[in-house]
């Protein structure tokens, strides 16, 4: 038996060195508590699951909340099982596997999923709060500008724009030649593959930087110009409508800095080597944004939200 496993792990390794395959050093760093860190994983991958779930089937089941914001909300979550799904399972079987490896055409898949989730989250959040500056600085235009149709268009456009700007990034790095196999993460992505390769990756570094600019810039201008148009509202209103504005808008914020700090954390951190950080923490952080917003999300709305209560009462009712 030893035998064998020795063997299955020479072969991977073997694949791994003539790039069929790539070691994921992350792992290197969580081999005293392997098990610990499985059941976590694998609690975490359940209760995503089932909370993002139980919210869509909410928002579908439940007439009153077909509207954009619930919309919006409901594609959040679709998202969030999406990068869920496309991380933990593997994450959970390298884990409990000797050899910590994902294969050439699994780590691009990865690369393409993680990443389409990345940019979906943020144009959703944004799409979102583009809705509630409407709806508190202009309420009285609110259903002329956000009706179920344009918000489902939009949100369609959001997924076709990502799928086709990922799609660029994953062919760009599909041609790189590579000189080594090793990737210092839990999982694939795209700047780790630029670092591998062989060849001058200027046409990469340069669309990446764009995608950057253009993807992080154009919606954080959007969200930033959006709140501060709200707080000066606000300051005008009444206080029983402040508090109502501040309570709706204080989780959607929650919901944005939960993916936003993570997001910054690993954009910044693939491009300045830091060695003050502990590579433990940062293999940590390198997850927080892809594990626990899915998580977190549908349990702010759901709790602070009382439209969202109220529908769930009734359906547990029927």
């Amino acid at each position: 038996k030893k035998k064998s496993l020795s063997w299955l792990q020479d072969r991977k390794m073997e694949g791994a060195h003539n790039g069929s395959m790539f070691i994921l050093s992350g792992f290197g760093k969580m081999d005293t508590f392997t098990y610990f860190y499985f059941a976590c994983s694998l609690v975490l991958f359940l209760a995503t699951l089932f909370v993002n779930i139980l919210l869509i089937a909410i928002i579908i089941l439940e007439e009153s909340l077909h509207e954009p914001m619930y919309i919006c909300l409901c594609n959040l979550s679709v998202n969030d099982l999406f990068g869920s799904c496309s991380l933990l399972p593997h994450l959970m079987a390298n884990l409990l596997s000797e050899t910590k490896t994902i294969s050439y055409t699994g780590c691009f898949i990865q690369i393409f999923c993680l990443h389409n989730y990345g940019n979906v989250e943020l144009i959703i959040l944004t799409v979102m709060a583009y809705d509630r500056y409407i709806a508190i600085c202009n309420p009285l235009r609110y259903s002329t500008i956000m009706t179920k149709e344009k918000v489902c268009k939009l949100l369609i456009t959001a997924w076709l724009y990502s799928f086709f700007l990922i799609l660029i990034i994953v062919a760009l790095s599909l041609r790189l030649p590579l000189c080594g196999s090793t990737i210092e993460k839990l999982y694939c992505e795209n700047v780790s593959i630029i670092k591998l390769s062989c060849v001058e990756t200027s046409v990469n570094n340069i669309y990446g930087l764009f995608t950057i600019v253009v993807h992080f810039g154009i919606p954080l201008t959007i969200i930033i110009y959006s709140y501060i148009q709200i707080l000066n509202v606000c300051l005008k209103i009444s206080k029983e409508a402040q508090a109502k504005a501040f309570h709706t808008c204080g989780t959607h914020l929650l919901t944005f800095f939960s993916f936003v700090i993570g997001a910054l954390f690993v954009l910044i951190g693939n491009r300045v080597n830091s060695k003050t950080v502990p590579s433990f923490v940062t293999v940590i952080l390198s997850l927080e944004f892809l594990v626990i917003p899915p998580l977190i999300n549908p349990i702010i709305y759901g709790v602070r939200t009382e439209k969202i209560r109220n529908a769930a009462r009734n359906i547990f009712r029927k």
